[in-house]
């Protein structure tokens, strides 16, 4: 059984791609590398660089290695960057999946995992958010998110796909052995912005609006470890590949942290204070969002292991290794 890993080479993707090695899993990668790094895809597994709107050269790869599954995490993933330029979100994140699709088909694939978003669910009104709420996204990114979705379940019943939408609740964190973690250099992301000013790579960080309706002020989220992300990605693959039913599944921890408590979380893991100052809500970011994980238990048996503080201790470990000073990182 070889799976085809699309954007493994990037944060996510390559945690998926080391968790499916370490499953016995043969493992084929395909990357653009504009934001993925090679040394991340795990050593002796082929990785082939293209787009994956590049469905010809998509289908001949998954044909020459042999592949039955697909894990689709190639895409954009920035909400408040998807409101300023809806068009590269749409173009990316919509028509590389039906490009992944066509291929996938085209190849005899029969099982497909997606790495979808909770920001399909919006500005959710009721908490914690399950399968079931209404989906409603408020941003360009949980569009084209949802309107993936739309079309594997389409493809699915047009053409026997079996397939798993896996909704991430905010990944963050880093492997355990610090090995691989997330590149500060692309990402908008909050964990390794406050990591990048902690080691004085940034002069500071900006928190995006203090006047939510929140204890502190601060927008909160489900922050889920990614190698739980990963874990449960392995356990989706297998789910299909024992012939199990396809659908939707949010992946979180069901708790939900502020802004500022991540903040006080990493000073108290780095030692030192973080500059931050607040800015103007970001458009396209809910106020408060975390999950209801339990469908992802019943049907996978999958549960997250780790918690904010974990998240951070792997964070600042991959993050800080070998940095001396600003002017020596590693």
């Amino acid at each position: 059984m070889t799976i085809l890993v699309t954007g493994g080479a990037g944060y996510v993707g390559s945690h998926v791609a080391h968790a499916l090695v370490a499953a016995g899993r043969e493992v084929v990668v395909v990357d653009d590398l504009r934001t993925g790094a090679a040394s991340a895809v795990p050593p002796g597994s082929p990785l082939v660089e293209l787009d994956v709107l590049d469905t010809a050269r998509l289908t001949a790869v998954a044909r020459e290695h042999g592949v039955t599954a697909c894990v689709h995490l190639a895409g954009l993933k920035n909400p408040g960057e998807s409101m300023t330029d809806p068009g590269r979100y749409f173009k990316v994140n919509v028509s590389g999946t039906l490009s992944v699709l066509e291929a996938l088909v085209a190849a005899g694939v029969r099982d497909l995992v997606f790495s979808s978003s909770c920001s399909v669910y919006g500005a959710a009104r009721d908490l914690p958010v399950t399968e079931d709420s209404p989906l409603a996204p408020v941003s360009p990114y949980g569009l084209s998110k949802l309107t993936a979705e739309r079309m594997i379940e389409a493809f699915g019943a047009a053409h026997g796909l079996r397939w798993m939408s896996l909704r991430y609740f905010n990944a963050a964190g880093a492997s355990l052995d610090a090995s691989i973690g997330e590149d500060w250099g692309p990402t908008r992301n909050l964990v390794p912005l406050l990591a990048k000013a902690a080691l004085g790579f940034r002069d500071e960080v900006v928190l995006f609006g203090a006047d939510y309706d929140t204890p502190d002020g601060t927008a909160v989220r489900d922050y889920t470890h990614v190698v739980d992300l990963a874990d449960a990605h392995v356990s989706a693959v297998r789910h299909l590949a024992d012939g199990g039913a396809s659908g939707a599944l949010n992946l979180g921890t069901g708790d939900g942290y502020s802004v500022l408590a991540v903040v006080k979380g990493l000073e108290e893991v780095a030692g030192v204070p973080v500059p931050v100052r607040f800015g103007e809500r970001r458009a396209g970011d809910p106020p408060v969002v975390w999950s209801d994980p339990a469908r992802a238990e019943q049907l996978l048996g999958w549960r997250a292991r780790f918690g904010l503080p974990e998240i951070l201790a792997t964070a600042w470990a991959w993050h800080a290794r070998g940095v001396t000073s600003p002017g020596s990182p590693s």
